[in-house]
């Protein structure tokens, strides 16, 4: 049960940043979006997934697996998008 309520914590954390993703996408802006913030949270998804491999918790290395790839996504776009607008400024 506690693998269970795990799981289902983790999809549901991770599935909240798939809407942020898809807004940069679509805007092709990510200028709304805090660099810092992302950073610091990247590296602290980084260091859960490190502790779920550590312990070897499915639910703690899956959600946080999935949660650091969109985290890195959105800062791929954040960047991708920020040098595209600095070019086309005059």
């Amino acid at each position: 049960m506690a693998d269970f309520i795990g799981l289902v914590a983790g999809a549901l954390t991770t599935v909240a940043f798939i809407p942020q993703l898809l807004k940069i996408y679509a805007s092709k802006s990510g200028k709304d979006v805090s660099a810092r913030m992302f950073v610091m949270f990247s590296a602290g998804v980084a260091l859960w997934l490190a502790y779920g491999i550590l312990i070897g918790s499915l639910p703690v290395i899956l959600a946080n697996g999935v949660t650091l790839a969109l985290s890195v996504a959105i800062m791929v776009l954040k960047v991708r998008y920020a040098r595209r607008d600095r070019a086309v400024r005059p």
